[in-house]
């Protein structure tokens, strides 16, 4: 009996497929190859896009028309608007939100699923009837790489996002759940932790106390690896500016165990399009906070995100954007065209930038980010960087990547690459390139 999992969208999306796969590996099921082979479907569905949430439909109908149709189940969760669930609950046997997920194994059976004669039900997560899907032991993909759900939700409403719509308002997960999963991995040898919300610098401020209790958890996290003796490295994604507190950058100073990355969603340049976007902050606002992290942790690596062509962006707010983006000498920036999602505020007013033009910006900016990214990125050359190997590239190649997430392609020559996953290396680094860095191996740890 086995299962196939197809998971679209973000990091938070990956997290909740790995307890999804947590459950049907407890029920007794392993993972098919292909989907061909699989008894049970399912679909981790992400809906911020229309491009993602339109691969979903295309999914279940080729589920659909499967000649074998009656012999499977497929079931879809995830981040789904409310005007998608009756259109997919005609398209898929089982829907159900994320929070439910502790039901699945009867909503399996309830739901018309026949187990073979010789099914066993292995031992499971669920045999104590908890209800709380955060207290569902992940099947992590990777080995080495843990991503570590803190909150759920967002309560922030940005005119273009789809979150607290799909997911609802926030709501923090106990710190000692999230510490305890934390010491358990690094038990395991796990050396990367990513700390995952959707904006994880209000996490706790839906506790009685209403105060925010981010700095206290990433500082905690951080001792915790720290006195543990162990080598990792300890991430988070997404802040959101308006909430950001400069302690933050004052643990990531203090603690060698939390990385020196920030990635910090800024999406437009002008005060006039975010005050649209309903981002509630100023570019004044978010200056200051780069101010924090190049005075308190200049080697840090920035990452921010940016849309272009939202609704009435002129070109003088375009090229305000263009202009903060050469300014603040981001390592990283993710770049999309705007696109409204039934049910925002943003789908509410007109779409009024033509496809032409939202492709031009984004050229704009992509040329300028291939420019300026090979000329950050040369700070590097002739140093030593110490790096955590993530996957094979190569006959005698490895990827990797940087304290501050840069990806670095190692040459390891004479040995089997697969040898080093998982590993801190230090490396010498010959070359750079607008988005990586290519080096040469010098020791392990």
């Amino acid at each position: 009996m086995q299962y196939f999992l197809v998971t679209y969208g973000c990091q938070m999306n990956r997290s909740d497929a790995e307890r999804v796969a947590a459950v049907l590996e407890g029920m007794g099921f392993s993972p098919a190859a292909n989907e061909s082979e699989a008894n049970v479907l399912g679909v981790v569905a992400c809906s911020v896009r229309q491009k993602s949430a339109d691969r979903v439909y295309g999914r279940s109908l080729a589920w659909n028309e499967r000649s074998d149709r009656g012999q499977i189940i497929t079931f879809v969760t995830g981040c789904v608007l409310e005007r998608d669930r009756g259109k997919l609950a005609k398209l898929f046997d089982i829907q159900f939100p994320i929070q439910d997920l502790p039901k699945l194994p009867e909503l399996l059976i309830s739901g018309g699923f026949a187990l073979s004669a010789d099914f066993v039900f292995r031992q499971s997560v669920m045999s104590d009837a908890r209800t709380d899907y955060w207290k569902i032991a992940p099947l992590a993909a990777s080995a080495h790489q843990a991503w570590i759900p803190i909150q759920n939700g967002c309560n922030r409403f940005c005119a273009y996002c789809a979150v607290p719509y799909t997911r609802g308002r926030e709501v923090s997960r106990d710190p000692k759940e999230i510490l305890d999963e934390i010491a358990c991995l690094l038990e395991r040898g796990y050396r990367s932790f990513t700390l995952l919300g959707q904006n994880v610098n209000s996490y706790g401020r839906d506790w009685s106390s209403g105060e925010p209790a981010f700095a206290r958890l990433l500082g905690d996290a951080a001792r915790l690896i720290e006195k543990s003796g162990r080598e990792a490295l300890i991430y988070f994604t997404s802040p959101h500016p308006s909430d950001m507190q400069r302690e933050v950058f004052e643990l990531m100073a203090a603690h060698p165990a939390i990385a020196r990355q920030a990635h910090l969603p800024m999406q437009s340049g002008d005060d006039a399009v975010l005050r649209r976007m309903h981002r509630s902050y100023t570019m004044e606002r978010y200056r200051e906070i780069v101010g924090w992290v190049r005075e308190l942790v200049p080697d840090a690596a920035l990452f921010t995100d940016i849309i272009v062509g939202f609704p009435g962006e002129t070109e003088e707010e375009f090229e305000h954007t263009r202009e903060a983006v050469q300014d603040l000498a981001f390592d990283m920036v993710f770049t999309a065209v705007y696109s409204p999602r039934a049910g925002t505020a943003g789908a509410k007013l007109p779409d009024d930038i033509p496809r032409e033009e939202k492709s031009r910006r984004l050229g704009v900016l992509q040329d300028l980010l291939k420019t300026m990214g090979a000329e950050k990125k040369k700070r590097f050359i002739g140093t030593t960087q110490r790096v955590l190997v993530d996957g094979a590239a190569g006959a005698d190649i490895v990827s990797a990547r940087t304290n501050g997430l840069i990806p670095v392609h190692v040459r390891i020559p004479g040995v089997n690459p697969a040898e080093f996953i998982g590993q801190f290396i230090d490396v010498r680094v010959i070359s750079a390139s607008a988005l990586s860095l290519a080096a040469e191996y010098t020791a392990a740890s």
